[in-house]
């Protein structure tokens, strides 16, 4: 006799409750959508592939490779903290931006995204809070999600800690060029935040993503360094730093970090450990000497390239879109915000663009709290000159349309 068959809803009722958090990225369903249809994409936040040190990449592999010694370290377990060299030359690159540290207090994560979920795993109880702007990057507030985070935004009052509120786990800030709004904090902001997460007696985890991307304007130091400027030791630093070299060298790698104080990153790598054990060693080991050798002429490669692209769609929307909308203008990064007429919807606008072979990204997703129905995010750094100049105008007349 056949054991009964599984019934179709079987599942439903066996996740942990936290897994009711996880919800599908808008991003990444748009991105399967775009894989197999014939569509401009202003959506997610991809680096251009023509801008990838490929022959570097394949030159790095090939060395390794090529000798057994190397090979074989290449291809054997890791320790969990990273490939040391690599760590070192992090190190090395957070000092060169006011972020004096050793090897330390670097831990390789796989990527940026897998930074902020070992965070989450460490710093968020079922209903803690998270402190956000809002909007703010969508991988973050799925990560959080699924550690039952709840959330404050900045500006908000917020209640002091202490018995009977909510415990704060943490704030987040992506404060360069920030994906969605490509907005940056000024310093005054940025010492403001430091010093409201001081009061609070929280960490503040700082997504620099996009950190090297500047197109125009002084830098502006980040929020370790500020804050190590006030307390004068990274060790007595509440930041804690997430870098990537996905914007930079290459997003499949999956190289990211976290910067930090010594017994933060002691704390990150057990939690690694227990997820995947390391980042691939041959990754590692490849982005390291690619690093070295490449990376500063590819951030002048990609300032130039996406600046041309950044300034094309800004001046098609000048041209283009009618009044009553507004939009960020970025000094880097890779998104503009648009705002649309009160009453209009950026799903609804969505679904009319696809029609028209033109995908972007609903602003409500960024929005932690709900909010935002009328925002949408448009990307400048995949989209061609040419394809930013066609897709602006059938954008703007939807928006006609349905204003």
């Amino acid at each position: 006799m056949p054991e009964p068959a599984t019934p179709p809803d079987y599942w439903n009722g066996r996740y942990a409750k936290r897994a009711d958090g996880m919800q599908a990225s808008e991003i990444r369903e748009l991105l399967k959508l775009l894989a197999r249809t014939n569509v401009t994409s202003l959506a997610g936040g991809i680096p251009d592939p023509a801008l990838f040190p490929v022959d570097e990449f394949r030159t790095a592999q090939d060395e390794l490779l090529s000798d057994p010694e190397s090979a074989g370290a290449a291809l054997q377990y890791s320790p969990t903290e990273g490939f040391e060299p690599l760590r070192r030359w992090i190190a090395a690159r957070m000092g060169s931006l006011g972020v004096p540290c050793d090897v330390e207090n670097i831990a390789i994560t796989s990527g940026s995204q897998q930074a902020l979920d070992l965070l989450g795993k460490l710093f968020i109880g079922p209903g803690d809070k998270v402190l956000t702007q809002a909007p703010t990057y969508l991988g973050a507030l799925q990560t959080f999600n699924a550690y039952e985070a709840s959330y404050d935004e900045f500006g908000d009052p917020l209640p002091p800690a202490g018995a009977g509120q909510a415990r704060v786990a943490f704030a987040y800030v992506v404060p360069d060029f920030a994906n969605p709004t490509g907005e940056s904090l000024s310093r005054e902001a940025r010492e403001q935040l430091l010093a409201l997460t001081r009061d609070l007696d929280v960490p503040l985890v700082e997504d620099a993503a996009y950190q090297a991307l500047r197109f125009d304007g002084a830098p502006i130091p980040s929020c370790l360094a500020l804050d190590i400027e006030a307390v004068s030791d990274i060790e007595r630093s509440r930041v804690i730093y997430c870098g990537s070299f996905s914007k930079i060298l290459s997003p499949g790698f999956r190289i990211g970090w976290i910067c930090g104080a010594k017994d933060l990153v002691r704390k990150v790598v057990l939690a690694k450990q227990g997820t995947d054990l390391h980042t691939p060693t041959l990754n590692q080991m490849v982005m390291h000497r690619v690093a070295e050798r490449a990376y500063d002429k590819q951030i002048s490669l990609s300032i130039v390239h996406y600046r041309r692209r950044r300034d094309a769609m800004l001046a098609a929307l000048a041209r283009h879109m009618p009044s009553g909308v507004t939009w960020t203008e970025p000094q880097g990064g890779m998104f503009i915000w648009l705002t649309l007429p009160s009453g209009m919807d950026g799903g609804s606008l969505l679904r009319d663009a696809l029609d028209e072979g033109i995908a972007f990204v609903p602003g409500g997703a960024f929005f932690a709290n709900g909010g935002g129905a009328n925002t949408i995010r448009l990307n400048f750094s995949l989209p061609s000159p040419a394809q930013i100049e066609a897709a602006v105008p059938v954008l703007a007349r939807l928006v006609r349309r349905g204003s």
